[in-house]
This record gives C-alpha cells, sequence and structure tokens, in this order.
C-alpha cells in the first residue's frame, strides 16, 4: 500500500563530457635525437614539418614493417627494428632490414642516451652517445661508425660536439676528429629566443674555402611563434631562412585543438563531443642565384600539407606539390602493444598513375592517454569524468583550455602530453 504513495527516485544522468584522444605520435621519434643535431636544423618549426610532410607517407610500390619494443621490467632500453622494400620484386632493389638498440639513462629524459645502429646497408654498424647536464645546460656527443664497407670521407671516421641550451639560448659546434684542417669546424650554430621571437645562424664550411667572410658558408633563419609545445595547446610557427645565400625558405605551421559533436552509437550517452587535432603547412623553396636558377629548374619549388585526428584510431594526411601528389590514411589500435598500419597514395602529375605504400607498426614505447573532460575545459587528470550539469554544448566554439595549461604549468599532464622540454 506505502508503494502507491512513495515516490520513485530515478537515478542521475549521466555526466556530460568530452573525449580527449591521445595523439597518434607524441612526443615524435625524431625528437628523441634533436640533442645529436644543431639546434638550428631542429627549431623554426622544421622538427613538426618534418613529421607533417614525411610520416605515413610510404614510397611509392613500397612497403615499411616497423617493430618498437620496450621490455616491461627494464624500461631504460628499448629496441626499433625496420624492415622495408618493393612491393614487387626489382633486381636494383632489395629488402634492406636495420635495427637500432637504444639505452636511456633517465625514463623521461631522453637527453642522455646511448643507442647502437645495425644494418645491411652502409654504415653497418654505428654507435652514436649523447650526454646532456639539464643543471648546467652543457652536453656532449658523438656519432661513431664502427663498420663500413668504405670510408672516403672524413665524416666516415666520426663526429663529435659540444653544445649548450636553455630555455632562450643555444649554441654549439661539430669537429670531425680525422678531417683537414680545412674542415674545421663540420659545423657551428647560435639561437637566441626573445619573447616569441626567435633567430638564429649556422656555419658550415664549403670543402676547400672555409672562410669565415664566405657567405656561402652561413644560413641564417629568424621566426615568430606561439605555442607551448603540448599538443593539448594550440600553436602556430612562422619562419623565413636564407641557405648559404643561394635559396630562401619560407615555411608556416600551425597546430590547431578543436571540438566536435559525437553521435557515436558505441559511445555512452555521456559522451557528447571529442577533441580533435589539426595540423596545417606550408614551405616555399626559391633560388636567389641566377646561376643556379637557370641550370636547375627544381630550385623553385612548394608544398602544403594537412593532417587530421579524428579520434584516438584515424588519422588522415595529404600533402600537394608542383609535381606529386599524396594522401595517407592510418590506423591505430591502441592495445599493449599498439598496432598501426597505413596506406599511402602518390600521384605523379608527369604520367597520371597513381600507386600505392604500406606499412605496419607495432609499438610499445608511448602509451595511450585517453581522457574525459567537460564541455568547457580540457582537464588534465587522465581516466577521469567531470560533471558538467547545466553547461551548454556550443556549436563551433573554441575549446577553453585550463589555466594551468596556459599558465605554463604541465604537472598533472600525462607524461607523453607534456612539452618536450625547456630546453631551445
Amino acid at each position: 500500500m506505502w508503494k502507491w504513495f512513495r515516490k520513485e527516485v530515478k537515478p542521475p544522468p549521466p555526466p556530460l563530457v568530452v573525449l580527449v584522444p591521445p595523439l597518434f605520435d607524441f612526443p615524435p621519434l625524431a625528437a628523441r635525437n634533436r640533442m645529436l643535431e644543431s639546434s638550428y636544423d631542429v627549431v623554426f618549426g622544421k622538427l613538426a614539418l618534418r613529421c607533417l610532410f614525411n610520416d605515413y607517407f610510404q614510397s611509392p610500390k613500397h612497403f615499411t614493417t616497423r617493430i618498437m619494443f620496450k621490455p616491461i621490467d627494464e624500461p631504460h632500453v628499448d629496441l626499433i627494428a625496420t624492415v622495408s622494400g618493393p612491393l614487387d620484386h626489382k633486381p636494383e632493389e632489395s629488402i634492406t632490414g636495420n635495427a637500432l638498440f637504444r639505452w636511456q639513462s633517465d625514463v623521461n629524459d631522453p637527453h642522455t642516451f646511448m643507442d647502437l645502429y645495425v644494418s645491411t646497408s652502409d654504415p653497418i654498424l654505428r654507435m652514436r652517445s649523447c650526454a646532456y647536464y639539464p643543471r648546467y645546460g652543457f652536453g656532449a656527443f658523438g656519432v661513431f661508425p664502427l663498420l663500413l664497407r668504405k670510408r672516403e670521407f672524413s665524416e666516415d671516421y666520426g663526429l663529435m660536439g659540444l653544445r649548450y641550451g636553455s630555455g632562450n639560448l643555444s649554441f654549439g659546434v661539430t669537429l670531425m676528429p680525422f678531417a683537414k684542417k680545412d674542415e674545421l669546424p663540420k659545423s657551428a650554430w647560435l639561437v637566441s629566443k626573445m619573447g616569441r621571437l626567435t633567430a638564429g645562424v649556422q656555419y658550415e664550411p664549403q670543402h676547400g674555402n672555409a672562410k669565415l667572410s664566405n657567405l656561402m658558408n652561413w644560413s641564417c633563419a629568424m621566426a615568430y611563434g606561439v605555442g607551448s609545445g603540448s599538443p593539448l595547446s594550440p600553436s602556430f610557427n612562422f619562419s623565413l631562412e636564407l641557405v648559404k645565400s643561394s635559396q630562401f625558405v619560407a615555411s608556416f605551421y600551425q597546430h590547431m585543438v578543436v571540438q566536435r559533436r559525437v553521435k557515436n552509437p558505441l559511445e555512452e550517452n555521456g559522451v557528447i563531443g571529442i577533441t580533435n587535432y589539426i595540423d596545417f603547412g606550408f614551405e616555399l623553396q626559391t633560388s636567389v642565384d641566377d646561376a643556379i636558377a637557370t641550370n636547375n629548374i627544381s630550385d623553385s619549388t612548394f608544398r602544403i600539407g594537412a593532417s587530421w585526428q579524428a579520434n584516438k584510431n584515424f588519422l588522415l594526411k595529404a600533402k600537394v606539390g608542383p609535381r606529386i601528389s599524396s594522401m595517407a590514411l592510418a590506423f591505430k589500435s591502441w592495445w599493449k602493444p599498439s598496432f598501426t598500419f597505413s596506406i599511402s597514395a602518390t600521384r605523379d602529375r608527369a604520367d597520371g598513375q597513381i600507386q600505392y605504400g604500406f606499412g605496419i607498426q607495432s609499438e610499445s614505447l608511448r602509451e595511450a592517454s585517453y581522457q574525459r573532460a567537460d564541455p568547457n575545459y580540457v582537464m588534465l587528470t587522465p581516466s577521469k569524468e567531470h560533471l558538467a550539469e547545466g553547461i551548454a554544448w556550443t556549436t563551433g566554439q573554441r575549446p577553453m583550455l585550463q589555466s594551468d595549461l596556459d599558465a605554463g604549468q604541465f604537472e598533472g599532464l600525462p607524461r607523453d602530453l607534456r612539452p618536450l622540454d625547456k630546453i631551445l
């Protein structure tokens, strides 16, 4: 009888959440070796453009298989093995294989390490080592080809370098121990950052003419950029570069973080949106030397690239140039280890043919960090649901990032989503 007068209490509706998927490849593998390179070759958006224009674009009629493995009981070491070759048998091409064994001193700091590289082609065996001390900002590195079929140049006997890096300044020099006097140094660089403006110069002497007064030995660049380096924060970079007084390069790169509605029957009812990552890049190269321009038409070229990560599983990329256009589609399953399958199509305007390339990758180096957040804020705690009652979803509204992210406080972020470091 009392049940007629008792009001039935309905359970509260599920909280409204927005999915924040992990990036396909962050941090990029190229960032692990950046201490072996000149800072001039890494900043000015060059690393981001390199990943945008190269990753998942397989060579036409070729395949690539890669395994990236890190033992569970020994996180300081990892192994990357790659097998690549043509899809159809060609006498002039053969299947090549290589493997890279890496030891890293600190799991969270990729700047002090040693690795061994073995390959079926030159160099057959190569050792690289780098030691960096963040407290003082100084580091030393070396690249030593141990086994080669033939040593013809001074660089075949090894390369050593010294560097200094801080948040606003980086300079260094690379030397070849067995080089001639006119080949010293191999390169030297100086890069400085003042607010949002970055400027730098690099000295790379030409063979037989290492004079400092020779402008063909110098390159200079200037860039204006905004962004923290974290993939959860939008960023852009615009740079101008004069390469050895003979080539002018202008580039632009932008990383956008947007949110869109989700109507997926496989998701929970409380999931109303998802964060997407859109990247856009442009690069123009043209010759400023009349003698070179008249002899080689390809000295003036451009390329445009874009990528869209719809969720944690799908990535779509495309790039267009004056001669070749390419498109790539990648699918990733975030198992342990994760598997990635990619297919790329390349069209050459000369003959109009479309050629395909394939890639398969298995990885346990980077872990997924799938997050759920309320519709107005990208919360930084992994796998946590936040109530969003009374907050309306606005289509097309730019997402608001948490204040800690804007202030540069990334301690709450998962390790894979933090900025690379505070080293220029």
